[in-house]
């Protein structure tokens, strides 16, 4: 009888060619499917980074554009200090919910004065709910998530007794993607489930006397 050639070599002491076991296979497969649900992992934390980064930019740019508006509109600045809880911070502009100022008003100056105060804060208004940029099926996409702005006055702060040189304070909120910490500020508070989330940027403003 004639045996296999793979017999033979192996009686004659010749050593097998390596190989990868099963279990070497599996081991390699654990391995890299553990590097690429680290990769996944990674790059989804990096685009929440992006999205956070993005929003926060976007808050400072409407943060200096609601200074400059009320700088602009001096006669009736007044009418922007909306915000008249310190403590829920409320009223407040942009996204809809409690404490959303839908109607604002202004009887502080001249008819041509108060109008351009009453349309200056509904253009805040629409700004903080997207309307820069809208999607393909018209939805407003041009504001973080939850954006809202607060506008308050402080009377304590008035300089030498001059009537309505004293600080405002204007605050942006919005929902963060991840708990951090809670603002210092009050701008919207609790409207952004936990207060780890919700976000706020903010400046004082003392309006000079011309």
């Amino acid at each position: 009888m004639t045996l296999p050639a793979a017999s033979l070599a192996h009686r004659r002491g010749v050593p097998r060619q390596p190989g990868f076991t099963v279990v070497e296979i599996l081991v390699a497969l654990v391995i890299t499917i553990a590097g690429l649900l680290g990769i996944a992992a990674l790059q989804t934390q990096l685009h929440v980074s992006e999205l956070e980064s993005l929003q926060r930019a976007q808050a400072l740019t409407l943060l200096t554009d609601i200074t400059d508006r009320l700088n602009a509109n001096r006669a009736t600045a007044s009418c922007f200090a909306i915000t008249t809880d310190d403590t829920t911070g409320t009223p407040y502009l942009g996204t809809l919910g409690a404490g959303h100022l839908s109607t604002p008003t202004c009887a502080v100056s001249n008819s041509a004065n108060n109008a351009q105060a009453v349309a200056t804060l509904n253009a805040v208004d629409a700004l903080l709910r997207g309307a820069a940029a809208t999607s393909a099926a018209d939805a407003e996409i041009g504001a973080m998530i939850g954006a809202r702005a607060c506008i308050s006055y402080d009377p304590a702060t008035v300089v030498s007794g001059q009537a309505g040189t004293g600080l405002y304070t204007i605050t942006v909120s919005w929902q963060g993607m991840s708990d951090t910490f809670a603002p210092a500020v009050s701008c919207a508070n609790g409207l952004y489930g936990a207060e780890t989330k919700r976000r706020a940027v903010s400046t004082t403003v003392r309006l000079a006397t011309l």
